[in-house]
């Protein structure tokens, strides 16, 4: 048969189709009255789309561009942070604060387990200057509990930051009401278009700490870059092209939300949590572990494979035999686990589609001894029970 390429990573995501046109036409100039109305209507809509009142600024980078401007611009050289990790992602802040010659605390726990609000407790103290943590652990499929760690710092002098770069989109955040001080996401997650822009959220907290941090700033200065936000303008040459397509994006999410970004963002969690409750399902009826089974993340599902399989195989089955890219662990966990993601552009058919695939690998790397249909089964009982409780039915 023929083979169509599909990807089912935490990022990059699959693109979509209106955003890749969209780009393909993007000739325009950043400094430009079309551009500048464009790049308002775009932060205006980050806004919505993350969920706060606080100002969102964009930059041309990856994801890690934002977490270190999250370092730079709100600590100095000596201060102390504390950093929550339990994958590899929690261990590029502790790097990144160490690289900032920040004093570093950690509150750490298993891959593919979360840290319990009373290990933050422990090791909060009134000099902890930042609480740098994930909301999704990408590595390990884990979703940290942040309501719980903001509510800890809530009426103290610490901030609080949060990597959301695979949350956004995925997960239900209360920016605002939790008191959460910066927010970082990342363009090639759940707003559907290729890697190249970060954003992040900054409140009144954050901006006053701006003003006595010491570190160094040029490019990830983000006073500088607030001002050119409020002239509709970046600090440096944008990605034009990029912008363009999550102009694109947004009005994607806003159509399917009947006019309302709020709402078709919401739409794209669920889609998310629905996706992942029918993935966990299938991997239970295949009789696969869970690599994160008390804390699992709807932005992706890490599967451990059969005993004495090297995930990189069930990885390389996928590809070949349906040109379908999923991930391998990371580092130490590579071999150790796999990982299929729900972000984005991803529908029930994608759902369906990999875990008919997954199936089929697994009856032949067991030798048959599955029954066929029988994940596909689990995950669809999934399905039909959530559209039963939101779907009457009349007779």
């Amino acid at each position: 048969m023929i083979k169509k390429n599909r990807l089912f990573t935490p990022g990059p995501t699959p693109l979509l189709p209106a955003a890749a046109r969209a780009m393909a036409a993007a000739d325009i100039h950043h400094r430009t009255a079309d551009f500048r109305a464009l790049y308002q209507r775009i932060l205006a809509d980050l806004k919505v789309f993350v969920g706060t009142q606080n100002d969102v600024l964009l930059l041309a980078s990856s994801g890690t561009g934002a977490m270190e401007a999250s370092i730079s611009n709100l600590t100095s050289p000596g201060d102390r942070v504390l950093v929550i990790t339990a994958g590899k992602f929690g261990e590029r802040w502790r790097d990144l604060a160490k690289a900032f010659g920040c004093q570093v605390d950690l509150v750490e726990a298993p891959y593919g387990e979360t840290v319990t609000s009373e290990q933050v407790r422990a090791k909060l103290t009134s000099d902890t200057r930042v609480v740098y943590m994930q909301g999704t652990e990408s590595s390990t499929g884990a979703r940290h509990d942040v309501k719980a760690i903001a509510k800890l710092v809530q009426g103290t002098d610490t901030l609080l930051v949060v990597d959301a770069i695979t949350g956004l989109g995925t997960t239900k955040f209360d920016i605002d009401g939790w008191g959460i001080d910066v927010v970082i996401g990342g363009s090639q997650k759940a707003l559907m278009i290729p890697p190249g822009l970060a954003y992040l959220s900054v409140s009144e907290r954050a901006w006053k700490r701006m003003e006595t941090s010491k570190h160094p700033r040029y490019y990830f200065d983000l006073r500088k870059e607030r001002k050119s936000a409020a002239k509709g303008e970046s600090s440096f040459t944008p990605a034009t092209s990029l912008i363009v397509a999550m102009g694109a994006a947004f009005d994607y999410i806003r159509e399917n939300g009947k006019g309302d970004l709020a709402k078709g963002r919401d739409q794209l969690i669920d889609n998310a949590e629905l996706a992942a409750a029918m993935t966990r399902a299938a991997a239970k009826a295949l009789d696969l572990k869970l690599f994160s089974p008390t804390c699992p993340a709807a932005a992706l599902t890490a599967i451990i494979p059969p005993d004495g399989l090297d995930s990189g195989e069930i990885v390389k089955r996928f590809r070949d035999q349906f040109g379908a890219v999923v991930a391998n662990g990371q580092g130490d966990m590579k071999g150790h686990l796999f990982r299929i993601a729900h972000i984005g552009y991803y529908d029930y058919l994608d759902t369906i589609g990999a875990i008919a695939a997954l199936e089929q690998i697994v009856g032949e790397l067991k030798s048959g001894h599955i029954e066929f249909g029988f994940a596909l089964r689990a995950a669809q009982e999934v399905f039909a029970s959530a559209r039963a409780e939101k779907v009457p039915v009349t007779v």
